[in-house]
């Protein structure tokens, strides 16, 4: 497929003549004679195919593919004469995009300060936000599909940095009026080892199920059923087909039938969040987003 070239000299050119409807007119007001406009124009009309002018001795009319290209052809000359500030000022990082994948547990807690802090802080910055798992969000990375990722440890330090913004408990998610509520008290790993568990997919939520098999010495015959999403494991503890560790900021979904108990186990706050982005990222607006992740939300630097 071949791509259509023009000179802007070429736009300026079909601009005039399209609004003074003279060539005359419209090389006096570029400051140049009418044979050189008149070859921009055919130059113009052959780069891309089109006629866009009707001539005779008496008139020059705008054809209906003329009339389309006018609106293209200023907005171009407009994008291109306000490109070197919009240049200047993005390579400041005071304006430009950042395309962010979040999982759905850093949505309950870290997500919303950090986009209410950006909207203060960093005005200017559009924010393109993309609900993935951890491992979907490294792809994407390596992709250069997103610049930011609020995910789950481990990432490969080859090829990522990353930042801790967040550490929370983990508590036992149980139907409301389930036996456990009755024991006022946190929590232990030998209180749930014989429960019907909800569990997180030891594919798609790897970080989650790896770190609720360390806590809780449970068995497979007991794992009810398997999801990748909190939302879904919590619908299924709703619905009465287990209990599910999950972190403390789900308590926030507010959904109704379930009840949140403190779980007492080997590590205090094990659930951890990171922002991970690739090494070596060449978008000025991420360095702004760390720089104000590092001052408000940062926890010790990941090893």
């Amino acid at each position: 497929m071949t791509h259509t070239m023009y000179s802007l000299d070429q736009l300026r050119a079909f601009v005039a003549v399209a609004e003074e409807l003279h060539f005359g007119r419209a090389a006096e007001r570029l400051d140049m004679t009418q044979p050189p406009l008149s070859r921009q124009i055919q130059k113009l009309e052959k780069d891309i195919k089109v006629l866009l002018f009707t001539r005779d001795n008496r008139q020059v009319v705008l054809t209906p593919a003329g009339k389309a290209f006018l609106a293209e052809a200023r907005s171009l000359l407009a994008h291109a004469e306000s490109a070197p500030e919009l240049a200047r000022r993005i390579a400041a990082g005071s304006l430009g995009l950042i395309r962010i994948g979040f999982t759905a547990g850093s949505s309950f807690g870290l997500l919303g300060k950090l986009l209410a802090e950006i909207s203060t802080e960093l005005v200017g910055i559009s924010i393109d936000l993309r609900e993935m798992v951890t491992s979907e969000q490294l792809n994407a990375l390596e992709m250069g599909q997103i610049d930011l990722g609020l995910g789950r440890p481990p990432v490969d330090s080859r090829v990522f940095e990353a930042m801790t913004v967040g550490r929370e408990a983990l508590v036992v998610a149980v139907p409301a009026g389930h036996r456990l509520c009755a024991l006022d008290r946190p929590l232990t790993p030998e209180d749930v080892a014989s429960e019907a568990m909800v569990m997180h997919s030891p594919i798609k939520a790897r970080y989650f199920y790896d770190l609720t098999v360390r806590e809780v010495p449970t068995s497979s015959d007991l794992v009810a059923h398997t999801a990748s999403q909190i939302l879904t494991i919590i619908a299924l503890v709703a619905g009465g087909h287990g209990i599910a560790m999950v972190p403390e900021s789900t308590k926030v979904m507010g959904y109704q039938g379930v009840s949140y108990l403190p779980f007492r186990g080997g590590r205090e706050n094990p659930v951890e969040l990171q922002a991970v982005w690739k090494r070596g990222s060449g978008n000025p607006a991420l360095e702004r987003v760390l720089d104000l992740l590092s001052r408000r939300f940062a926890g010790p630097p990941v090893q």
